[in-house]
């Protein structure tokens, strides 16, 4: 049975917040708020605890996960940022937006793209989220939870608990948070490409769709 925090949305709990980063360390699969939606995340480096994300996302290799990122600095570690790409980031990070990156070998080859050798990064813009990541001292890898037989995601922490109590170890009740995808722009080319149109504004990115 998954266990059940409520946490401030503005003022989070660092008591509880110190209990979910232990288990995250510990192999757990935790659902939390961020500035988008709810997310289901993970330890990096633990192969079963990806697994079980993409099991109950019914996600296949291809699909990228996202590595949540506390700041600039810890995106540069595990991805290939250069001096165009870092003033793009700096400019709209915290913020609504997923990018495509190419991953450095901090990155376990299992959650890259098996082709391209690329991985998701965000730095969320959500008092929780960003507690849970300076307690944890490092990203979650992290997926969208919006399940295979819903159109949006999941918005209702109780809900999800009844839904998933069983499939993660713990949901994080971080009040409404809405149901709006993070905009997600690859950063691979010369030029960014829009993946897929979501909350965050591409204006910046000189993107026309």
């Amino acid at each position: 049975m998954a266990q059940f925090f409520i946490i401030h949305p503005d003022n989070p709990n660092q008591r509880l917040i110190r209990q979910a980063a232990a288990m995250l360390r510990d192999g757990g699969i935790v659902v939390y708020p961020t500035d988008s939606c709810y997310a289901l995340g993970c330890h990096l480096d633990d192969r079963e605890a990806v697994t079980r994300i993409r099991q109950i996302r019914q996600l296949d290799e291809q699909h990228h996960l996202t590595l949540m990122c506390r700041d600039l600095s810890e995106i540069s570690r595990y991805a290939r940022v250069d001096n165009v790409k870092f003033r793009l980031l700096r400019a709209n990070t915290p913020g609504n937006y997923t990018f495509i990156l190419e991953a450095t070998k901090e990155v376990p080859k299992r959650v890259q793209h098996p082709k391209r050798s690329t991985v998701g990064i965000r730095v969320p813009d959500h008092p929780v989220a960003l507690a849970l990541l300076e307690e944890l001292g490092e990203p979650i890898l992290s997926s969208t939870l919006i399940l295979p037989d819903e159109g949006w995601p999941l918005n209702d922490a109780e809900y999800i608990r009844g839904l998933l109590e069983k499939k993660v170890d713990l949901v994080i009740d971080g009040g409404s948070v809405g149901v709006d995808f993070t905009t997600v722009i690859d950063l691979t080319a010369d030029v960014p490409v829009l993946i897929r149109l979501g909350k965050g504004d591409i204006a910046p990115f000189g993107i026309r769709t």
